[in-house]
């Protein structure tokens, strides 16, 4: 079984209000180091057997499709390695 991490992100230039919003809370809370915050979100998807090439693009085009909204949003997908 092998598992498949499609991230997604705003695109740099669109606007984040919720990474804004955690970000001023951060020095109100005692952290004071972090300068910037993205929020994003993170999809897992199950495969019953090894990720092949054909797997991977077939989560690409879910990502494409489903996941992300691409005028926005970017997307990365990747396989996670068993621990």
């Amino acid at each position: 079984m092998a598992r498949v991490i499609v991230d997604v992100m705003l695109k740099p230039e669109i606007l984040d209000p919720q990474g804004q919003a955690i970000a001023r809370a951060l020095p109100r809370l005692g952290f004071t180091t972090i300068t910037d915050v993205r929020q994003g979100k993170r999809f897992e998807l199950e495969l019953p057997g090894p990720a092949t090439e054909a797997t991977l693009t077939e989560a690409r085009k879910i990502a494409e499709t489903l996941l992300a909204n691409t005028v926005i949003e970017d997307f990365q997908v990747r396989v996670e390695e068993d621990a």
